[in-house]
């Protein structure tokens, strides 16, 4: 077993993770069996030739004495085995066959082996052409066995005892013994499986993402942070349909949504939280499209709401919803124009983009203006949600601590590490700032719903025709420059753009914001 941070990996956790990383593994897997080809295809074709020989000795006058000599030479085979390479052999063969290499390079080609229990013995000679190597293989075996009958030849002696014979000389070999593709190929996609399953594990124990739900829970719970709300599929399609209830209203995220509103209800049942900051520790975590799903949710139970950006460096609300940016947040904090005449409606909801771009941001979201604009927008309307930087880069988020109930912490699933969840948190607590609670976003449907092999729905039943289908296809999110219209259950009657807003520079022309929120050239 091993751990992923402070999870501890069991057999179902190996598989998921081979399961989550199987891009990786099979290309690791297709290339090493690449490299198996490349090496069948590319190394130079060897042969092999053998010859076999058998060991006696001179035939004796009694079965004593032939017993006695079997035994001799059993016990003799396996020197005369390692006799075969020897310089008395190789240097012979290579002038007698005026061999291109020297005795020492022949040596390495020729190996000697023995079957236990008999006197036989079996010389192979490697070469790259065939018909070479069964030439030094017969070579090889004829010098072999002079060499052993002049080192058995007792001194004075005309013969030797020992007596060796070819009984099978080498042949031709018709195929070659090397590269060998199907072994190359196998290995070479075991050695690809091997390392890609290797990297993956190592990878996930290294890894410090909150990936899962479960995950986020269990660290929030040792690091005693605030609870985790819910989470958040993750949809491709969210950036061309960034609200969730336009896009398929009964749909996992439209329900995700759904959950962490309903989860904010219960987190101060007697002092429930009416001006919420959404932020994240980093950029890119989806704080704002969490913002603007949340402002549409509490808008579904027919409760006025109000979307404020206070994003002065990266502002996205205004270009996400096609609103207009220029005439907004720093508009009136810069005395410009009052509340009421910058807001933008987006149907069942409010807005305030942020306006222009600031050159001190947190010097104007920590100024009395903005309390006091917080504090009109809490009187006007039942949620005030607020899209706010990020917390470890910059220090705007925390500024406006005391003017909001609490914080809802956005925590991309794969993305977002342990210790930037710890940092951030600190970072709130450090001024004293309430959090609310998590949501994981952006999280994977194989790691949350599908856990145990469940996709979970429920949707309602389709109904041929009627108003309200009709009313349903209806709605729609337009390109950029036009609001979308959400449904109005209960929405601020006076949260429109009125003919006194200030003009506003789009796409560089200068157009005035009409009643119905649209701009004018």
């Amino acid at each position: 077993m091993i751990r992923s941070g402070t999870d501890t990996l069991d057999l179902r956790d190996y598989l998921r993770v081979l399961s989550r990383r199987w891009r990786a593994i099979t290309v690791l897997a297709l290339l090493g069996t690449a490299v198996g080809v490349l090496i069948t295809y590319t190394a130079t074709p060897e042969y092999r030739a053998s010859a076999k020989l058998f060991v006696s000795v001179r035939e004796g006058s009694d079965t004593l004495q032939l017993a006695q000599g079997n035994v001799f030479t059993q016990a003799r085979v396996r020197s005369y085995a390692e006799v075969a390479a020897s310089p008395m052999v190789t240097r012979h063969v290579v002038r007698t066959l005026r061999l291109d290499m020297t005795p020492s390079q022949l040596s390495r080609r020729i190996s000697a082996s023995t079957q236990p229990d008999t006197v036989l013995i079996r010389l192979t000679v490697t070469d790259t052409w065939p018909e070479r190597a069964a030439r030094i293989s017969n070579a090889v075996a004829e010098r072999f066995t002079e060499v052993v009958r002049d080192l058995e030849r007792p001194a004075g002696a005309e013969t030797s005892p020992v007596r060796l014979s070819v009984t099978q000389p080498a042949s031709v070999p018709s195929v070659p013994f090397s590269p060998r593709p199907a072994v190359n190929v196998a290995l070479g996609l075991l050695a690809g499986l091997v390392l890609g399953a290797g990297l993956a594990v190592a990878r996930e124990s290294m890894d410090r993402s909150v990936r899962t739900l479960q995950a986020l829970t269990e660290f929030l719970a040792g690091f005693g942070g605030p609870p985790v709300l819910g989470s958040v599929t993750h949809d491709p399609r969210a950036t061309r349909h960034p609200v969730a209830l336009l896009d398929d209203m009964h749909g996992p995220r439209a329900e995700g949504f759904r959950r962490l509103r309903t989860s904010l209800r219960f987190v101060d049942v007697d002092q429930p939280p009416r001006v919420i900051a959404v932020t994240s520790p980093l950029p890119r975590e989806g704080k704002t499209s969490v913002a603007i799903n949340l402002a549409a949710t509490l808008a579904e139970t027919g409760a006025s709401v109000c979307l404020v950006d206070t994003d002065l460096r990266r502002p996205s609300t205004a270009h996400v919803m096609g609103l207009v940016r220029d005439a907004g947040l720093t508009t009136v904090l810069i005395g410009q124009a009052e509340v009421h005449q910058v807001l933008q409606s987006v149907g069942s909801f409010s807005v305030l983009t942020s306006g222009s771009v600031p050159p001190n941001p947190a010097e104007l979201l920590g100024s009395s203006q903005l309390r006091a604009v917080l504090r009109s927008l809490a009187e006007k309307f039942d949620h005030v949600v607020v899209d706010t930087a990020p917390v470890l880069p910059v220090a705007d988020a925390s500024v406006i601590a005391s003017v909001v109930d609490g914080y809802l912490l956005v925590v991309r699933a794969s993305h977002t590490s342990r210790e930037q969840v710890g940092a951030a948190l600190r970072t709130l607590q450090h001024v004293g700032a309430s959090v609310l609670g998590t949501v994981l976003n952006m999280t994977s449907s194989k790691e949350e719903g599908n856990t145990y092999g469940y996709a979970y729905e429920y949707r309602p039943q389709r109904r041929k025709g009627g108003r309200f289908s009709k009313r349903r296809r209806s709605l729609y999110v337009p390109p950029a420059g036009r609001a979308p219209v959400l449904p109005t259950p209960g929405g601020e009657p006076g949260a429109q753009v009125t003919a006194a807003a200030p003009a506003a520079a789009v796409d560089g022309e200068t157009r005035s914001m009409t009643a119905d929120g649209s701009a004018q050239r």
